[in-house]
């Protein structure tokens, strides 16, 4: 028996020179290589009950639109199921893409087994509906997630649901979504006859104007007028889709973003746990935001995006902190590494535990600016030689951008920028930079 291991490095070492300063990759070998199999996970549901409802819950904001004619619905479909870690997840996203929902099915919350991680795409049609309705408190269900399918079993009734292409704009939305929710804050918590109060002051109909959470001494409210503290809510209600759950829930928490640009709000039912997350209106979707682009901007080598997503799909969660200790890589690159892999919808965010968990979605690097037409777009103008830095202090850059016709000015200053286009002057910074910033910042970034 021999003690050598024969190995081939799959890419060479590389001197990267970039500014003053030179950076060597060495080559790794690592024994760390995607399976191909055809099932993820397999086994009982200890709460099938509950589980049932959170995925009705979860299939009624699938198939809900506060923004979209009718004639859009039939281009997005339901939930992508990510399977590893102990965990089960379904996600999924309103037709409009502006409210996004998530079950959890924590380890506590099954008895099966993992072959393999990994995530699909089905379509959750009425069969499978039907069957979750009928699921009661002490039925034993299995369930099964494959590469291919999902499957739910009660007794002599099998349920499958075959994979669905995921649409693009569910891409771009898990992005976003996911970047606003690792910015969130933990807020408002509040037990079940808290829970049930609050959604007592729910008004009824559609809502155009802002509302805002508040508690008035142990009770809290929705309420028109703002306060200290408040969390505003814009399209509040959207908040509708949680009403069947509240009853069952032990606790809601509410986390909302800092800029109040989305907020979050989680029941949890012991080892189960329902998210909903709400964009800043009805009428604005997650997948139009931007807010991926500022990571987008310096150019990371594909090895290190390599690298990362063998790291997260070894670990199923990404810890930017610990990978820059361990890796010793500049916390600000790991930032950027982050954009491209959430851009590729390869993370997803845990606001309860704090940290990324891997999905494994298509992993194609070409497609990151394909579905950020805004850095395309940037990408356009220097390529064109359109971009003039004008001046360069310090604290303090002015740029001119020629657009059609007419001449951009862009400022940045310290960490606000300023642009003199129509984008910048409708939305003021809150959906992710223009193009024409972007482009100024990547030329410096060069």
């Amino acid at each position: 028996m021999s003690d050598t291991i024969t190995y081939q490095y799959k890419s060479a070492s590389t001197l990267l020179k970039s500014g003053d300063k030179d950076e060597l990759f060495l080559a790794k070998y690592s024994e760390i290589e995607k399976k191909e199999v055809p099932c993820f996970f397999w086994g009982k549901l200890t709460d099938p009950y509950t589980t049932a409802r959170c995925l009705i819950a979860l299939s009624n904001t699938v198939q809900s639109s506060f923004n979209l004619s009718p004639f859009e619905f039939a281009k997005l479909k339901d939930p992508v199921v990510t399977a590893g870690n102990g965990k089960i997840r379904f996600e999924g996203f309103s037709h409009c893409a502006g409210v996004y929902a998530r079950v959890d099915v924590l380890p506590d919350g099954h008895d099966g087994e993992f072959p393999e991680n990994g995530t699909t795409n089905v379509d959750f049609n009425q069969p499978m509906i039907s069957a979750l309705s009928r699921i009661s408190r002490n039925e034993s269900v299995v369930l099964s997630v494959g590469k291919k399918d999902v499957s739910l079993s009660q007794g002599n009734e099998k349920i499958v649901e075959r994979k669905v292409p995921l649409p693009v704009k569910w891409i771009k939305g898990l992005a976003t979504v996911q970047i606003f929710m690792s910015q969130a804050e933990k807020g408002f918590l509040f037990n079940r006859t808290q829970a049930l109060q609050l959604f007592q002051t729910l008004p009824k109909g559609n809502l155009k104007a802002d509302y805002y959470l508040i508690v008035r001494g142990n009770k809290p409210i929705f309420s028109a007028m703002k306060s200290i503290n408040a969390v505003c809510i814009g399209g509040l209600h959207r908040l509708r889709l949680l009403e069947p759950l509240i009853p069952f829930a032990d606790k809601l928490q509410v986390f909302p973003h800092p800029d109040m640009q989305s907020t979050t709000w989680q029941l949890y039912f012991g080892s189960i746990r329902f998210s909903l997350s709400l964009s800043r209106d009805a009428w604005r979707g997650f997948s139009g935001e931007g807010a991926a682009l500022e990571s987008l901007i310096e150019d990371v080598p594909d090895t290190w995006i390599d690298a990362v997503d063998k790291y997260s799909y070894a670990n199923q969660e990404f810890n930017p902190a610990l990978l820059a200790v361990n890796e010793g890589v500049a916390l600000e690159k790991v930032d950027n590494i982050t954009g491209r892999l959430s851009a590729m919808g390869l993370l997803g965010y845990d606001v309860d535990e704090n940290h990324f968990f891997y999905r494994r979605l298509p992993f194609k690097l070409s497609r990151i600016l394909s579905l950020n037409p805004r850095m395309k777009d940037a990408e356009k103008l220097l390529a064109e030689n359109k971009v003039d830095i004008i001046s360069r202090t310090d604290n303090r850059v002015e740029a001119r951008v020629a657009g059609s016709g007419v001449n951009h000015t862009v400022i940045l200053e310290g960490e606000k920028e300023r642009c003199t286009c129509t984008w910048f002057s409708r939305h003021q910074g809150e959906r992710g930079l223009c193009k024409h910033v972007l482009a100024v910042k990547k030329k410096l970034s060069n």
